[in-house]
């Protein structure tokens, strides 16, 4: 199944005050696994970047100046991500500010169905535990040396690696049917290591005689046993 994870940066944490999306980063999967296609893409916000916004992200207004506006990319958007389901960590703030854009630009809304929610993934199955997409990666082992700032594309790529962790680990991938299609990109051998089992006989649970001498000669070892002097 192909599926889209994605990341977005904005200028602020609300579209309904104004606050626009500056950059996109997006991440093939299928059946849980990148494919290596992406799609990112820097935009114009037609207004100045708060300190705030800009110390978490790095976006400058300087930067981003001469980027594209959203409504001159939407189709370039909208054609990688098709009709997949859409992958975001706290999913419903990426939807709004990307909802957000396309009303402006007259273009149909996202279908909050195709919605798929990592952090409420996270919280499902380690509740009480930290679940930021930081916190994720350390507990799952997923390098994140090189994330400075946020960046679109950088954490699109990481939450791709979580939230394969979040369903189970790599044996999601396996594709046992030769004629799926998955089977082209994912080698069952090498992501499966077959272990060669052992079957023995099973033994009778009755003693043989000489086990039976064996415990007897045991058993006379002690000396006055407990056990002698019960009814």
């Amino acid at each position: 199944m192909r599926e889209i994870v994605f990341d977005t940066e904005t200028t602020g944490l609300d579209p309904k005050l104004g606050d626009r999306m500056v950059e996109i980063g997006c991440v093939e999967v299928d059946n849980r696994v990148p494919t290596g296609a992406t799609f990112h893409a820097y935009y114009n916000p037609e207004r100045d970047m708060p300190i705030e916004a800009e110390q978490v992200h790095g976006l400058s207004s300087a930067f981003l100046a001469d980027k594209p506006l959203f409504a001159d990319e939407a189709d370039a958007l909208l054609e990688f991500l098709g009709d997949s389901p859409l992958v975001a960590h706290n999913a419903g703030f990426d939807f709004g500010f990307l909802n957000s854009e396309l009303a402006m630009c007259g273009r149909k809304p996202i279908d909050m169905d195709r919605m798929v929610d990592t952090v409420a993934i996270a919280r499902k199955k380690h509740p009480g535990a930290k679940v930021s997409l930081d916190a994720l990666c350390n507990r799952y082992g997923v390098d994140r040396s090189h994330r400075v700032k946020h960046g679109a594309l950088l954490d699109a790529e990481l939450l791709a690696q979580v939230y394969l962790e979040l369903l189970g680990g790599r044996q999601i991938g396996l594709v046992l049917d030769a004629g799926n299609d998955a089977a082209d990109t994912i080698d069952p051998a090498a992501a499966v290591k077959q272990v060669e089992r052992i079957f023995r006989q099973p033994r009778t649970h009755q003693p043989s005689a000489e086990e039976l001498e064996r415990h007897q000669a045991f058993m006379n070892e002690f000396d006055s046993p407990l056990w002698n002097g019960r009814n």
